[in-house]
């Protein structure tokens, strides 16, 4: 096949425009068949919006197509990611491997592991992901809290109440981010998600998406144990031997020499238990701030002109600033027509991120304004300091509103100043909300910041700094404050505990998460299957 990447299409345009392009660069030939590989939109020239494809098509005559067709044509070799290992010892009496967590990482290492005849046990603190969502949706209507299965606990983990963003700056030779947006495909992600240039699949069609895994996982003899969390490690010469894990009231001993450990970025219990145990990790730079809400349509218009055709899809934007103090202020995890979501896990704590349903139509589009934080800004050196500072702001946010969500106009913000009355918009939040100033909630310099990066975002985009603009905080977990340290065989400093995923330090994502769940399946079949024609109790 050729590869053919910089055609554009005028928006709006008919099914028939982009095989009509193809067929012109290619002199005439029809293609016999084509994929599209990408597709961004183009708005630089507002009002003239275009459709910016890579295709890969076969002709004929390739051979006479690629003369004098420079980079733009290139001949490519559809190299699919597939996993390198099998079972090579059914039948034993080993116990099988482990996968502590069900979010994206432990999704994909047991989808691989279980596809490869190993057969896992998984172990997940929340629920299912039905009852699950009915939790979270009566915590959104005031219920309370349940710190076991919320919109960081549970199946699918906490990507699952999010905008769904399957985009990653993870460097893939080996095909593995192809490899997971295919299965998405194939458990009922729109087939959109394989080409377009900022894919997404919204939250509703998220938690379909993990259910089918979940019974893909079962059907080849895995095993799903939830409302079971793991509260300590069972070791023995520096090796792990086993899991003691809590159901209920009712504790139990799992054997295990292989565990693969994927508690998501938000399980601090499980952190500090583990480090009471001597597992070696390290505090590591994160960001935090607050929510920033504005009416969709006028991100749209900003973006891509008035009267910009329907068929676009809600706009999205990137904002990055370096400050006067050196430290960098960020839009992250942008929600196009989506809500602010009460995210909370613990009781006494609050904290906010944004979600988005498949069709991103909620008249509001959302976005975290974060600054970076570094382990000098914790208070101690401690590995949990970060954690530690985490929860100072999130105490601090709880008790400002007694545990709803604070929000106020950024004019307010800026004045140091409770709102008292919306603008011309309201907020878009699930969950109970109040007015309160954030100012009090946040370190000083992480405030002077966000102002500094609102005056400049406003003359990126028009309106970003208007008065009304609205703020909800704290949003403080943007990722994993910690890193669970791993060698070249992504063991950690116990033998056969293989550390992964977001929690542990090592992607930002659901897409980058789930690689490195495939990644550490790969490590961990390879380190079993170096026991084979061993006795089953060495």
């Amino acid at each position: 096949m050729l590869r053919i990447t910089g055609i554009k299409i005028r928006i709006p345009h008919d099914s028939k425009a982009l095989t009509e392009e193809i067929r012109r660069r290619a002199k005439g030939q029809k293609p016999l068949d084509y994929r599209i590989v990408r597709r961004s939109v183009d708005a630089r020239k507002k009002p003239d919006l275009y459709y910016v494809y890579t295709i890969d098509a076969s002709f004929k005559e390739e051979k006479k197509l690629l003369r004098g067709r420079g980079s733009r044509w290139q001949v490519i070799e559809d190299k699919e990611y597939r996993f390198p290992y099998r079972n090579d010892f059914p039948g034993t009496k080993r116990p099988r491997p482990v996968i502590v967590g069900f979010g994206p990482a432990g999704i994909f290492a047991g989808l691989m592991l279980a596809r490869a005849g190993y057969a896992p046990l998984i172990l997940e603190r929340g629920d299912e992901v039905d009852r699950r969502s009915r939790q979270v949706e009566d915590f959104f209507e005031g219920n309370e809290l349940d710190p076991e299965s919320n919109v960081q606990f549970g199946e699918g983990g906490a990507g699952t109440f999010s905008d769904g963003k399957l985009n990653t700056a993870v460097k893939d030779p080996f095909g593995r981010n192809r490899f997971v947006l295919r299965e998405f495909v194939s458990h009922g992600a729109p087939e959109d998600i394989l080409y377009d240039a900022k894919p997404h699949v919204g939250t509703d069609i998220l938690r379909r998406i993990v259910r089918s895994m979940r019974e893909e996982i079962l059907s080849l003899g895995g095993e799903i144990r939830f409302r079971t969390k793991m509260t300590r490690l069972v070791c023995k010469d520096n090796k792990i031997t086993g899991l003691v894990c809590q159901k209920d009231v009712r504790e139990e001993i799992i054997p295990a020499d292989v565990v693969i450990l994927a508690p998501g970025h938000s399980a601090r219990d499980t952190f500090s238990t583990l480090y009471s145990q001597g597992l070696l990790m390290t505090p590591k730079a994160f960001a935090i701030g607050i929510r920033v809400e504005h009416p969709a349509r006028m991100i749209n218009e900003s973006m891509y002109g008035d009267g910009y055709p329907e068929e676009l899809p809600a706009a999205n934007y990137r904002l990055t600033h370096q400050c006067d103090d050196g430290r960098g202020v960020y839009s992250f995890c942008m929600c196009p027509g989506g809500y602010v979501v009460n995210s909370s896990s613990e009781k006494g704590c609050l904290c906010v991120n944004g979600m988005s349903e498949s069709g991103r139509d909620a008249a509001n589009s959302n976005s975290a304004i974060i600054v970076s934080v570094t382990p000098e800004d914790f208070p101690s050196d401690h590995p949990l300091a970060g954690i530690e500072f985490q929860r100072t702001w999130e105490r601090k946010a709880y008790e400002l509103c007694r545990g709803q969500i604070p929000v106020q106009l950024y004019r307010d913000f800026r004045e140091n100043r409770t709102s008292v009355s919306l603008g011309e918009f309201s907020p878009m939040i699930k969950g109970q909300w109040a007015f309160g100033n954030l100012r009090e909630c946040l370190p000083d310099m992480v405030s002077a910041d966000i102002i500094e990066g609102m005056e400049t975002f406003g003359k990126k985009i028009s309106g970003y700094d208007r008065d009304d603009t609205l703020f909800s905080g704290v949003e403080t977990r943007t990722s994993s404050p910690l890193r669970i340290e791993r060698d070249k065989d992504y063991q950690s400093n116990i033998t056969g505990l293989f550390p992964c995923g977001e929690g542990a330090g090592y992607a930002g994502g659901i897409t980058s998460a789930a690689m490195d769940g495939i990644r550490v399946a790969e490590a961990a079949a390879s380190y079993m299957n170096q026991w084979k024609g061993r006795g089953s109790d060495e």
